[in-house]
């Protein structure tokens, strides 16, 4: 992974406020949104941020096992 730049919190605000009560957003990622003031360098502007994504959205938590390592996933038969 490469370190973020210095501007993208507020490039990431940027989007987020253009998008805000227009169109859909989704974003993913494998941090807790507590994180990302300290992962962006931008405390402020990631507030901004989360405070429009979550004014009308809808978090969905997978756990913190990675799907894809799961063992108790059935077997794909190669054939199809």
């Amino acid at each position: 992974m490469r370190k973020l730049p210095i501007t993208a919190a507020e490039e990431l605000l940027e989007i987020v406020m253009r998008r805000y009560e227009r169109t859909s957003a989704l974003l993913t990622s494998n941090r807790p949104v507590e994180d990302w003031g300290k992962l962006l360098g931008d405390s402020a502007a990631v507030t901004a941020m989360l405070d429009r994504l979550l004014h009308h959205g809808h978090v969905l938590k997978c756990g913190p096992r990675s799907w894809r390592t799961k063992s108790d996933l059935p077997l794909q038969d190669s054939a199809g």
